[in-house]
Formats: structure tokens, C-alpha cells, sequence
């Protein structure tokens, strides 16, 4: 696998600033406010993110989508975060025994999911 290709009507570069931030990855050098791509590269050498201008906005769920788990992080201070930088909660999957997954929403509408992280505690219900 080559790229996972975002379509945005905004500008792809703010859109890549946005996973840029959410993921601590940064966007290639030569991408400018504007461009109609933006490109984050995985130094792991991993699919690449590529952001890319559409003229039509999105108008269903998405078919595939990102679970994020957090490292070093709670699943509430990832929500947090990704509030902070511009997300929005669409749904709160938290199950009392602390499993689960929020659902959220990038500034274009593309879903995802935060996991628990590694500093959550599951409840045994046994």
C-alpha cells in the first residue's frame, strides 16, 4: 500500500496540519498553504496520509476509518487533545468496564476512533 488518501474541499494542507498534529507526524517540507496535496510521510515506512482537493464534499459515513490507541495517554486526554486541535465527538462508546471507543470527527468530517489507551484501566467483570 502506497498512500490512504483523504478527499477534502477545504485546504488539504490545514487538513494534513490537523493528522500532522493528532498523529506527531509532520507534513513533507514543500507542502504550502494552498497546494492542492499535502503528504505526510510514515518514517517506518508505512502508507503514507495524502491530502487531496475535491470539488464535492463529503455525503455518507465512511467506509474505512482509523482506531487510534493512545500511548502514553488516556482515551479521555486523547479526546481532549483532538478537541484541542480541532476534532468534535460524534459518538461515546465508553463502556462502564472502561472498553470502548469515542467517535469522532476530523474538520472535514472524516471519522475516526480513540481507543483506550495504555494508561486506561479495564474493570474485570468476573
Amino acid at each position: 500500500m502506497h498512500s490512504l488518501t483523504f478527499d477534502c474541499t477545504g485546504d488539504p494542507y490545514d487538513l494534513g496540519l490537523f493528522w500532522s498534529g493528532l498523529l506527531g507526524r509532520p507534513l513533507a517540507d514543500d507542502d504550502k498553504p494552498g497546494d492542492p496535496e499535502a503528504l505526510i510521510e510514515d518514517p517506518d515506512g508505512g502508507p503514507r496520509l495524502l491530502f487531496v482537493r475535491v470539488p464535492e464534499g463529503k455525503t455518507a459515513k465512511n467506509r474505512l476509518h482509523f482506531d487510534l490507541r493512545p500511548v502514553g495517554r488516556t482515551r479521555a486526554a486523547e479526546v481532549e487533545r483532538a478537541l484541542a486541535l480541532g476534532a468534535r465527538v460524534l459518538a461515546d462508546r465508553t463502556r462502564p468496564d472502561g472498553r470502548g471507543w469515542v467517535l469522532m470527527a476530523d474538520p472535514e468530517g472524516n471519522e475516526f476512533c480513540v481507543e483506550r489507551g495504555d494508561l486506561d484501566e479495564v474493570s474485570d467483570p468476573h
